[in-house]
């Protein structure tokens, strides 16, 4: 198998089960996407890249649709939840905040929201209140 762990690659979103969505990799390969790992609508037939996250003894293939390593999780995760407030000012959206609520809003987990928030925070470029969070202006 010429595939590597972080390799980014295109997919063919396939079935979707209780664990996830079946894809077809490069044309060759088949791996899996969690449910828990997805952020945004797919659908069968569907042509995306995603990333290899983990190849298995077995030699199954878990498959992520955002880049591996926690340096381009951040980055892509911090753009986002920046473009939101630079769209909006204000996201009524706190560490208190549903799993739900965040997904829905800037579809990322609340992990990841949490990351983001606290990266934004300690760079001054926000401000975090008991109901919100704003963009500190300059």
């Amino acid at each position: 198998m010429e595939l590597q762990e972080g390799d980014k690659v295109d997919l063919i979103i396939g079935v979707r089960s209780a664990l996830g969505y079946s894809v077809l990799i490069n044309e060759s390969y088949e791996g899996l996407i969690y449910e828990n790992e997805v952020f945004s609508d797919l659908e069968e037939g569907m042509k995306t890249v995603g990333y290899i996250k983990k190849i298995r003894e077995d030699e199954k293939i878990d498959v992520s649709l955002t880049p591996q390593g926690f340096r381009n999780v951040i980055d892509n995760d911090v753009d986002t939840l920046l473009k939101k407030l630079e769209d909006k000012g204000v996201l009524l959206l706190t560490d208190k905040s549903s799993p739900e609520s965040i997904k829905f809003h800037l579809q990322m987990s609340k992990k990841a929201f949490k990351r983001a928030v606290g990266n934004l925070y300690k760079q001054r470029k926000i401000q975090i209140f008991d109901d919100r969070i704003e963009l500190i202006k300059k």
